[in-house]
Formats: C-alpha cells, sequence, structure tokens
C-alpha cells in the first residue's frame, strides 16, 4: 500500500520548506522527505557558523527571521527553521531515504527506506552537501577522517592535517591553530591558497604560513593515512607527518548518480549543470522538477537560500496551471 500525494518533495532544507509552504497554499497535497534531520545541511555546518546574509535574505513563507546579530548564526537559523514547520505545520519524513523513483504513467512510485509512495510530480531540492569529494587513498575510512567540521575542541593538543585551500579549509586551519592545535598543516594540490578566499582572512592565513605556525605543502597529496600518520606526496619528496586527525575540506557535489536514475540529463559542461526550464524549473523529465542549489551542478556558488526561494513559486506556479 502506497500513500498518494500531488507532490513528493526529496530534501527538507530551506527551499525544500520553501516549496511545501507553496504548494500548501496552492492546496496541493505532499511530502517533504529527507534522510537527515530538518535543514540538514545546515546543521551539519560548523558550530559557530555566520552567514554572509542578513536574516530578512533567508525567510520563507513570510515568517519573520528575527536574528540578535547583525548577520544570523547557524544555532539562529536552525531554531529559525524549526519554527517556520512548526507554524505552517508542514508534513516532513524526516531520516528517510529515497531509495528508488519509477515512472508509472503520468506519475512516479517511490520507494523509500520506510515507506512507498505514489507521486503525480517531484520536486527533488537535495542541494550539494550530503556528498563530499572524497581523496580515495587507504586509510580514508578510519574515524580519525572528517569530511565535515564541527569545531575546534576536539583537536586541542592534537596534530591535525587539513586537505585543500579554500575558505571552509582555510578558516578551520586557523580556527584550530588558534584552539591550541598541537600542529596544523594544509595539504594543497594547486601552487597557492585559494585566490577567492575572503580578502580579509587572506592576509592572516599567508602569515601564518610565512611564520611557520601552519605548515602548508603546495602540489602536494596524500597518499596514504594510518592511525598515527599521513603520508604525504610533495614536489621534492615522498614524507610521513604525525598525525591525529586528517580533516578533508575538500568540497561536495549533488547527487548526480540519483538525477540520473530518474532520467535527469546532466550537461556536458564542466559544472554538469543539470536540465531544467528557466521559466517552471521542470527538467527534461515531465513532472520533476529542481529547486534550489542543485540547480548549478558542481558551480555550487550560483544559487543561494536567498536567490533560490523563487523556484518554489515558479514550480507551484506551473503545477497549478497543468
Amino acid at each position: 500500500m502506497s500513500e498518494e500525494v500531488d507532490i513528493l518533495i526529496v530534501g527538507a532544507g530551506p527551499i525544500g520548506l520553501a516549496c511545501g509552504i507553496e504548494a500548501q497554499k496552492a492546496n496541493l497535497s505532499y511530502i517533504i522527505v529527507d534522510k537527515g534531520c530538518l535543514v540538514n545541511s545546515l546543521y551539519n555546518y560548523p558550530k559557530n557558523m555566520t552567514f554572509f546574509s542578513t536574516s530578512d535574505r533567508l525567510e520563507i513563507g513570510k515568517v519573520p527571521f528575527i536574528s540578535h546579530n547583525p548577520k544570523p548564526t547557524r544555532a539562529e537559523a536552525l531554531e529559525y527553521y524549526r519554527r517556520v514547520a512548526s507554524s505552517w505545520k508542514l508534513q516532513t519524513r524526516l531520516y528517510e531515504e529515497v531509495e528508488e523513483v519509477k515512472k508509472k504513467g503520468k506519475g512516479f512510485i517511490v520507494k523509500s527506506n520506510k515507506r512507498n509512495y505514489t507521486a503525480k510530480n517531484l520536486i527533488i531540492a537535495t542541494g550539494f552537501y550530503d556528498l563530499p569529494y572524497l581523496l580515495n587513498v587507504p586509510g580514508e575510512d578510519l574515524s580519525k577522517v572528517k569530511h565535515y567540521y564541527d569545531e575546534p575542541h576536539p583537536y586541542y593538543d592534537m596534530d591535525v592535517v587539513i586537505v585543500g585551500a579554500a575558505n571552509s579549509s582555510v578558516d578551520v586551519a586557523l580556527e584550530v591553530y588558534r584552539k591550541g592545535a598541537k600542529s596544523v598543516t594544509m595539504v594543497i594540490r594547486e601552487e597557492e591558497i585559494n585566490p577567492r578566499v575572503k580578502y580579509w582572512v587572506r592576509p592572516d592565513i599567508d602569515n601564518r604560513i610565512k611564520e611557520g605556525s601552519i605548515k602548508a605543502y603546495f602540489q602536494s597529496n596524500i597518499t596514504k593515512i594510518s592511525e598515527q600518520s599521513v603520508d604525504i606526496k610533495t614536489p621534492k619528496e615522498n614524507i610521513t607527518i604525525p598525525n591525529d586527525f586528517v580533516l578533508a575540506m575538500t568540497g561536495y557535489q549533488p547527487n548526480f548518480s540519483f538525477l540520473k536514475s530518474i532520467g535527469v540529463e546532466i550537461g556536458k559542461d564542466e559544472f554538469k549543470t543539470p536540465f531544467y526550464n528557466a521559466k517552471t524549473m521542470e527538467t527534461n523529465v515531465d513532472g520533476v522538477y529542481l529547486a534550489g542549489v542543485i540547480c548549478g551542478g558542481l558551480k555550487t556558488n550560483t544559487w543561494f537560500i536567498e536567490n533560490s526561494r523563487e523556484h518554489a513559486e515558479l514550480i507551484i506556479s506551473h503545477l497549478s496551471k497543468n
């Protein structure tokens, strides 16, 4: 026995919630499913993170977002989106992963790890934060290897290796260094720190590397991770250094395999941009829509909460006319 809905929304992030709100306003039945918790991606952000956007740019469903700071914090955002979900009484199914989608007539049969659904339409709002780029080296499966950064405290008096040279890597390196890590080593494939690192942070990391407080190996790669050490291939030689934790801040990617399994076309451009109609957000598959940052493919700096909230209105408007 399957549950029937007009729309199954995959992803309970801010944009998935916005889609649920618009569906509710249009009197369309819907369910929002997510393999993690509510706004799972935001939950996985560092605990002391502050948004670049002001709170009003993060609002959905005309629910005011009042922050005590010029820019809201992660904790305030989690509180806000809980309040949005409660205020609208959104139909969410959390910790429920979609395992299979099959086209049936003009609709879809959707199987999750908990139940089955029959949906006339699908909205994919899964973002890009669930699948980290892997190092693909021996030892990456050790518990000491983290692809998500939480807070600096666990790394006090530890030998820490950080992989990457973009904003997240630099922020993590500086924070764990200042919070008492025994040693901080950055392993960077490129010749320099990413040019797009925040301009007010760049001098800080450059100076820490120059003075030796943070060690950086450029044009280098980790080749093996062991319980108490890490092997690094540098331009000059292969070295082994003591290590307690590896923080792989290598970035994340959309779940392309899930999109392909549904039949969504993935572009052959460098960003693997999924196909969708910018006016309706519908993909090449009738009844399948994209919303939020997943629309950018690997170009993850194109869509944010503030400029993709309108996707929900575009989708529901199109569905209401059909």
